[in-house]
């Protein structure tokens, strides 16, 4: 058997069965799978924290071939960049790019969208995944022993969707930045980058492992501190709870290498807390107010008045996806939809 962390950041989500050999060795491997579902420089922040906790469980000596990274790869490079091949997740924060392995890069599974999630379905730049499939998955790899065990870091809003039918008996267990409903908050707007650097839930459990003796610090222990932190959102745990009584190295690093030593880091005292969904609008709205140029006053009124009505569509499609997955008649929805509904 052995030990697996799933660390599923920023809109991330995206199991790779083929990453989980069918055969373990006699002492078993730690595999872990970080995924960052988002692409554009507005979403810096998902594959900022991906980088973060690929440097983690790097560090705690799990070896890169045991290690898979799935992420758009579209911000070291960019023109936007004011610090080209270098990444940041936290304000004067170190580079956390350096070394990240490129196993899955760009369209990592079609339309391009910013940051958004529903409940039930998590979206990448070209693909979506429900929460059925993912259960699916779970069960799948759970009946042919493709892991011992296994965790789960979800950052996106309504994540705690993805994990409510999560079985409390295959030795998963699972912690989200927030419940079924409630946004999950992105953190640390950079003035230089104009962009957040990272999200509040997923800053709270990278700089604990980043700060923490993870050889005694237990699960549990670093999901207190996470909730107690990220008081925007209720961050939630699933599954199999017994297993938040094993110390965090189980997951994030080697048992049998020594941890890396806890680092020091200087409290952030303000960390500009904006919801997720708002992000896009933040960052207009702030580029609108530094500006003196008409003719990008105009480009940044026009994208707040017009391209954003698209991605706060989005944010509802759920209740359509319920409904066509519930079976419902295309002919009752348009129905329903029109009663409701009042067109000038």
């Amino acid at each position: 058997m052995f030990t697996s962390t799933l660390a599923l950041l920023g809109l991330s989500l995206g199991l790779v069965a083929n990453a989980f050999p069918t055969q373990q060795s006699e002492n078993g491997k730690n595999w872990v799978v970080i995924v960052a579902g988002s692409n554009g420089w507005y979403n810096y922040r998902h594959q900022a924290d991906a980088c973060h906790a690929y440097q983690i469980v790097h560090k705690n000596g799990i070896p890169d071939e045991q290690i898979v990274v799935m992420m758009y790869d579209d911000l070291a490079t960019n023109e936007q960049n004011p610090t080209p091949g270098v990444v940041i997740n936290r304000p004067n924060g170190t580079d956390v790019y350096k070394g990240v392995p490129k196993d899955y890069t760009g369209d990592v599974s079609g339309r391009k969208i910013e940051h958004f999630k529903s409940p039930g379905l998590l979206a990448f730049p070209n693909d979506d995944l429900h929460v059925a499939d993912l259960m699916d998955a779970v069960n799948y790899m759970h009946e042919n022993k493709k892991y011992g065990k296994l965790v789960f870091y979800i950052e996106a809003c309504e994540s705690g969707s993805m994990m409510t039918k999560l079985p409390a008996d295959i030795d998963v267990y699972a912690t989200t930045a927030a419940n079924s409903h409630e946004s999950s908050y992105a953190c640390y707007y950079d003035d230089k980058r104009e962009t957040y650097l990272g999200d509040w839930y997923s800053v709270n459990w990278l700089e604990d492992s980043d700060v923490e003796d993870l050889s005694k610090e237990t699960l549990i222990k670093q999901f207190k501190i996470v909730r107690s932190h990220t008081n925007t959102s209720h961050v939630m745990q699933f599954g199999n709870k017994t297993l938040a009584h094993m110390k965090v190295i189980a997951f994030q690093g080697n048992v049998n290498a020594k941890p890396a030593p806890p680092m020091t880091l200087q409290p952030v005292e303000d960390p500009d807390l904006t919801p997720s969904p708002d992000v896009p609008l933040a960052i207009l709205k702030r580029k609108l107010m530094r500006t003196n140029d008409l003719s990008a006053t105009k480009k940044y009124f026009s994208q707040i008045t017009s391209d954003l009505k698209y991605e706060y569509a989005l944010r509802h499609l759920y209740a359509l996806v319920n409904l066509c997955e519930g079976g419902y008649p295309t002919d009752s929805i348009l129905m329903a939809m029109e009663s409701v509904c009042h067109f000038n």
